[in-house]
């Protein structure tokens, strides 16, 4: 059942990941990423929860992520899709590089884990 709660909380998830100090954070990541995570991303290409983790970089290194458009889908009992669109953003505040991104939460042992995310370049803006 989708209840506000629950809304948010994935948000609150979402937009962690966005974020470079989480994806610099591999404790953090590891937490978050369930045991059998898989990426498509914008490119194309596949990436396994190993290869996302050994990719981890310092928060640096990592661009500014614009997300909107953020929505949260109860599929099931303990599932949830989120979907959204993201873009990075230039030291200049021009927001480029605009992708639909689509994530799938699990419920595990009480706690959300990321399964599956996605990324497909867009043309919106």
């Amino acid at each position: 059942m989708l209840t506000r709660d629950l809304v948010d909380e994935l948000r609150g998830l979402e937009e962690a990941m966005l974020r470079g100090e989480t994806r610099a954070d591999r404790a953090r990541m590891d937490a978050l990423l369930h045991p059998d995570f898989v990426e498509i991303g914008r490119s194309g290409r596949v990436w396994s929860r190993a290869e996302t983790l050994d990719e981890i970089t310092v928060a640096d290194a990592a661009p500014r992520i614009h997300a909107d458009e953020l929505a949260v889908t109860a599929l099931a009992d303990g599932v949830a899709l989120v979907t959204y669109r993201s873009a990075h953003v230039l030291a200049d505040g021009v927001h480029h590089r605009w992708t639909r991104r689509s994530s799938l939460w699990l419920r595990v042992e009480g706690t959300w884990r990321l399964r599956f995310h996605q990324g497909t370049p867009s043309d919106d803006l």
